[in-house]
């Protein structure tokens, strides 16, 4: 098979779908890996790094396109990407595409295998390719929440730790999965007073079997949330509904009651965010006020850290990318059951209920496809 590498164009997008040592395991099993000139450079890996690795370096993007069997990369197509695909072609990526009409529509009319890193889902629930992206968001939602809680920065003016005599900041954490787990990790490692909040008891008891006293682990009903928000310098949205749009919880008749220069860091905006006066903003201009609030909504969090981000992306997909170039897309997602949850658009259909329910759209059962 022929897979293709481009260069991510999305807003200081610096990740690449596929370090160098990818490439080469790629091209050990048979396979032809087309990369774009460029590509790895803001994740700091040269073009010869990948010439080194077995790649072949090509000038265009659209050279990447209309040669490679499947495309992998990181981020969503943008609309320039999506007419570039063509019908029967394999896009493997994270699509996000719950709260994003556009694109589904783009993907359903271009006749791509639409496979989605986010959905692919283990029998115990868990989202392995997902996941990673996850730890490196939850952990930088309260290293940027710190940061935004400077008063030059527009927050408050306060330090997390607080100093002997000053009490430290209070963290809220909203979802104990995968990003609130480690945003409460660094959270409590730099000496916040943290709240974490869920309705999964199970989850709420392994935080606090793994921290104890050294945080707060709340059930999430309203008033718990409104009482926990009001309270809070730092709001971290960490909600996940695997590939369907996250519910608010904290509502903009919310706000007026939250401290003035409270930060709010909603890491669940790439599926529409937890915080209704959340909206996605770029690495570029990351913050906007509402009633005294100061927002951060970038959706591309991880590509902030490159490096970090795209070795561990590649250790996760790297095995899903095999199986699926190896044997083909039909047979890997016949072969693995939470491969074939990751198929969320097919021959033009949707094939992920919670996107076709998400906007109103008619949904087809992947097996009557591949029947």
């Amino acid at each position: 098979m022929i897979i293709g590498v481009p260069k991510e164009i999305k807003n200081n997008e610096f990740r690449v779908a596929m370090t160098p040592a990818g490439v080469r395991e790629f091209v050990t099993q048979g396979h032809t890996v087309l990369v774009e000139k460029g590509a790895g450079v803001g994740s700091s890996f040269e073009d010869g790094e990948y010439a080194g690795a077995g790649a072949r370096l090509v000038d265009t993007a659209d050279e990447v396109f209309a040669g490679a069997d499947m495309i992998v990369k990181v981020k969503e197509p943008q609309p320039v990407e999506i007419e570039r695909l063509r019908d029967g072609q394999i896009l493997f990526t994270y699509l996000h595409l719950a709260p994003d009409a556009e694109q589904t529509r783009g993907l359903i009319g271009s006749g791509v295998v639409a496979i989605a890193y986010e959905t692919v889902e283990l029998p115990n629930h868990s989202l392995p390719l997902l996941a990673p992206m996850s730890e490196v968001a939850g952990r930088m939602a309260t290293q940027v929440g710190a940061e935004y809680l400077l008063k030059p920065m527009g927050g408050r003016g306060m330090l997390m730790g607080g100093v002997p005599g000053v009490p430290p900041a209070n963290v809220v954490i909203l979802g104990a999965g995968v990003v609130g787990m480690n945003s409460a990790y660094v959270a409590v490692g730099m000496g916040a007073n943290t709240t974490v909040l869920d309705v999964n008891l199970d989850r709420l008891r392994y935080l606090d079997e793994l921290w104890g006293n050294r945080m707060n682990t709340v059930y999430s009903l309203r008033h718990n949330i409104e009482k926990a928000v009001y309270e809070a310098d730092l709001v971290i949205g960490a909600v996940l509904l695997a590939g369907a749009r996250a519910p608010w919880l904290v509502t903009r008749g919310m706000l007026p009651n939250m401290k003035r220069g409270s930060v709010v860091v909603d890491v669940s905006v790439d599926q529409g965010g937890c915080i209704e006066t959340t909206h996605p903003t770029t690495h570029s201009d990351p913050t906007y006020v509402i009633d005294g609030v100061l927002h951060y909504g970038v959706a591309n969090m991880p590509g902030a850290v490159p490096n970090t981000s795209t070795l561990a992306l590649t250790n996760a997909t790297l095995l899903y990318g095999l199986a699926i170039a190896d044997k083909g897309w039909k047979q890997a997602v016949k072969d693995d059951a939470a491969l074939a949850k990751g198929v969320n658009v097919l021959d033009g259909k949707i094939t992920y209920k919670p996107v076709a329910d998400a906007h109103g759209m008619e949904y087809t059962p992947l097996d009557s496809l591949l029947a």
